[in-house]
């Protein structure tokens, strides 16, 4: 055996370390990070139990939400600047000026025409020519105002130039300007804005929000004729009853009720405003919330209106949280046949004035 120091040296292979894209192994094994040794002294990463605090939710559902309402904004402006119909230039003759609707108060005429389709066959529809307003409402509200006050279609005014007709047909005569200027001849007070309902597109919007839920007593009316003669027939017992978009516009536009002969224009006023309450009480509910944007994009155009997106955006704002006022009607003096022998109902001079008096002080 030839001496130790005439061995030759081993040798090495020097190998340069590149940078570690896998974890450490142990044996032939590949740990993964989960069951590696932590070095002594090293801190450790927190679980994702120990990551997930009370905190970081609340501001995550807190993010959703603000997500969502300005997704519903968004798509909102965006239908109010496309869909939104504005009414006449004539109108802005008859308004008075006033500030935003979320901080002031300010006087909305409401009106709904009683034009149909020209398919319609409901008797004495009005299919072709000038329409009659069908809906008549002043709305107050902002700076914590809130009052409506219905106006019965077939009340007798003078109409300048037209003589002595039902208030409806000023509209017919000289279209939304002269609605609001009789009126404010007749009540005294300044009116600020007009909203027009487009009642083509305003099924859409309550099928938007899921429906309503309306209370009110029985109801029976046959639009274009009924089911028999293509129409459609709304069959409502008394009580609250979910209504879909089509049942909605049958309420709004009941000329007749077949449940109640005897049933004035008060009643069908009252009925009116009773759909107006249960679609307030709908928008405020947490399943609208869950159908904002849907609905965001169906208002505008079931409104025809001199506000922009932005104003009628405050009158919704202030609409919500101002409360559910008492109904307020006209309330007819007398009653009067006219020269084409048409009966109407009367009110006095007095009976104006008290019932804008009692609107004012909402």
């Amino acid at each position: 055996m030839p001496p130790a120091q005439d061995q030759p040296p081993p040798q090495y292979t020097r190998y340069r370390a590149g940078p570690r894209l896998l974890p450490r192994r142990e044996g032939d094994a590949i740990l993964p990070r989960r069951l590696r040794r932590p070095r002594p002294g090293a801190p450790q990463a927190p679980g994702w139990r120990q990551r997930i605090t009370r905190k970081r939710v609340v501001l995550g559902v807190l993010a959703l939400l603000l997500g969502w309402i300005a997704l519903s904004l968004l798509l909102y402006l965006a239908s109010s600047h496309f869909e939104r119909t504005s009414p006449p230039g004539d109108v802005a003759g008859e308004l008075d000026p006033a500030g935003y609707p979320l901080t002031s108060a300010n006087n909305i005429l409401v009106l709904g025409s009683d034009r149909r389709q020209k398919n319609s066959k409901e008797p004495g529809a009005n299919k072709t020519g000038p329409s009659r307003s069908d809906t008549i409402m002043l709305i107050r509200t902002g700076g914590g105002h809130a009052a409506r006050l219905s106006i019965p279609r077939d009340t007798i005014v003078d109409i300048p130039g037209h003589g002595r007709q039902k208030i409806n047909a000023a509209y017919a005569e000289g279209g939304p300007a002269l609605s609001l200027s009789v009126l404010k001849r007749e009540l005294g007070i300044p009116i600020n804005h007009l909203v027009e309902v487009n009642f083509e597109d305003f099924p859409k919007l309550i099928d938007a929000m899921g429906g309503v839920d309306y209370t009110g007593d029985c109801i029976i009316s046959r639009l274009n004729g009924g089911f028999r003669n293509g129409g459609y027939t709304l069959r409502l017992p008394k009580g609250t009853h979910h209504i879909d978009g089509k049942q909605a516009l049958a309420i709004a536009r009941t000329r007749e009720n077949l449940c109640r002969p005897g049933e004035s224009d008060l009643q069908r006023a009252e009925h009116q405003q009773a759909l107006f309450t249960a679609m307030k009480n709908r928008l405020l509910s947490f399943s609208s919330f869950i159908r904002l944007p849907w609905i965001a994009w169906n208002a505008p155009p079931t409104i025809i209106s001199d506000m922009s997106g932005e104003t009628l955006l405050g009158l919704f704002g202030s609409l919500a949280i101002a409360g559910t006022p008492a109904t307020h009607l006209l309330r007819p003096s007398g009653a009067e046949t006219l020269p084409d022998g048409e009966a109407g109902l009367t009110a006095s001079h007095a009976s104006w004035r008290a019932a804008a008096a009692q609107f004012m002080r909402g």
